[in-house]
């Protein structure tokens, strides 16, 4: 017979599993990790378990002692279900953005909550991180976990997460992408990732809002503002997070993580959080920069089970901004998926060609509009059929002048990743979307090619 002596014995061992309706089929292979069958519901379960042992061994802990912990919520779930079967009492403080699931949550395995307000700086009075400082302080024989500054955090995921991964890919992928929040999960595996392979590519996600991006990107802290993602991101450089480890560091929106979340239900049958879908969000770019045979990993930290009442609700989504539509398809997609095999495929104009050329061209290809790029092929501004046929109503001019003074300014610029619901503001002043990355167009969208998409899309 087979069986744990206890709960906290079924920590780990999580499966990989891939996921292909959320990539394409010319992108890396992504591998997600889930976490969220940890027996406590999130990658929270390693780090509690393993900083709790270590303070028993040390006397930090010992019968009758009480553990404070300020938690998003899944730290908290970990570390009550660890003091559950050892027998410490728990005091948790959470902000108030927090979901109520988690709370009651914290409360069903007997600890105490305490909400805090969110939109306070860390040192405030009032913020989660010192009101456990002081409950800390205030209560006899307590344990303050300290995960956001605890070496511990890193060591956990170091020494159980991180070689886990390894044994399951035979060390065989190619970037390693997670969100980060207190920065364990990170600065753990990251660090073995990098000992064992240093080709391997460590991208962290960050989201907007968050000081990580700027810290990473020039070595500042930018200024904070809320985001409704939770578990991932932070206000302050945390001591767990080693910067160091990565080879980059991009940004997820709200939208951006939510819509990736309900698609990972709905599409793949992966229920997991949102900041499960910031990660594959970025993941997802990875996979598709890096190309078909290479390999990218993400580990999803939580479960979806603590948002139904948040982002998995369409009254919430709506009450929130955030758009749903036919079941998120529409809601989630963006201009790359518009562009499909046209990405890059632009008929431009330069600068110093000639009117005639600039007729022929657009009557050969049936186009009423074209960028116009200089001699470094860097874009400059767009010219418009409406331009040549006033310059030539005139009649003061010929065939044979060049086109720069008719150029205009680009209006209607996106990228490939703006959402396609953003479109019809633009089609409301402009005639096009031209998309842009960096210096290049890489794409035009018209009125007619956003109606065909949309049609596809809804059949």
């Amino acid at each position: 017979m087979s069986y744990h002596e206890n709960v906290l014995s079924a920590i780990g061992r999580t499966p990989l599993v891939r996921v292909s309706k959320v990539v394409g089929p010319d992108d890396a292979t992504l591998l997600v990790k889930l976490e969220y069958l940890n027996p406590g519901g999130s990658i929270k379960d390693r780090m509690a378990l393993l900083i709790i042992e270590k303070a028993e061994r040390e006397g930090l802990l010992r019968r009758g002692s009480t553990i404070v912990e300020n938690t998003s919520g899944n730290t908290g779930v970990g570390v009550a279900m660890t003091a559950a079967v050892k027998g410490y009492r728990c005091i948790f403080t959470m902000p108030d953005k927090m979901s109520k699931e988690k709370q009651d949550t914290l409360k069903a395995f007997g600890a105490q909550v305490v909400v805090t307000p969110t939109n306070v700086p860390p040192d405030s009075p009032e913020s989660y991180y010192s009101v456990a400082k002081r409950i800390a302080a205030e209560t006899p024989n307590s344990f303050y976990l300290n995960q956001y500054h605890n070496s511990d955090n890193i060591e956990a995921h170091y020494r159980l997460t991180a070689p886990e991964i390894w044994e399951q890919t035979g060390g065989k992928f190619d970037a390693f992408v997670a969100g980060i929040g207190t920065g364990g999960t990170m600065s753990g595996c990251g660090r073995f990732f990098k000992e064992k392979n240093s080709k391997i590519l460590n991208i962290g996600v960050d989201p907007v809002g968050s000081v990580y991006y700027s810290m990473f990107k020039t070595g500042k802290l930018s200024q904070t503002r809320v985001y409704k993602m939770e578990g991932i991101g932070e206000d302050m450089m945390c001591g767990a997070m080693d910067l160091k480890v990565m080879d980059d560091v991009r940004q997820c929106d709200d939208r951006q993580a939510f819509a990736m979340a309900r698609r990972l239900t709905r599409e793949e049958g992966i229920f997991a959080g949102g900041s499960s879908g910031a990660a594959v969000h970025v993941a997802v770019e990875v996979a598709r920069e890096l190309g078909k045979g290479k390999t990218v990993l993400v580990p999803l930290p939580d479960g979806g089970r603590p948002y139904i009442s948040k982002f998995f609700s369409d009254e919430w989504m709506r009450d929130n901004g955030f758009p749903v539509a036919n079941g998120d398809s529409l809601a989630s997609s963006t201009v790359r998926e518009i562009l499909g095999g046209r990405h890059g495929e632009v008929i431009i104009a330069r600068k110093s060609d000639k009117v005639e050329v600039v007729v022929k061209m657009m009557k050969d290809h049936d186009i009423s509009q074209m960028p116009v790029v200089d001699a470094d092929g860097h874009c400059t501004g767009m010219i418009h059929e409406y331009d040549l046929l006033n310059f030539l109503i005139e009649g003061k001019h010929r065939l044979s002048e060049v086109v720069e003074p008719l150029v205009q300014p680009l209006q209607g610029v996106v990228t490939p990743n703006t959402p396609v619901g953003k479109l019809r503001d633009i089609f409301n002043d402009d005639n096009v979307a031209v998309v842009k990355e960096g210096d290049r167009v890489t794409g035009i969208i018209t009125k007619i090619d956003l109606i065909e998409f949309l049609g596809q899309k809804l059949k």
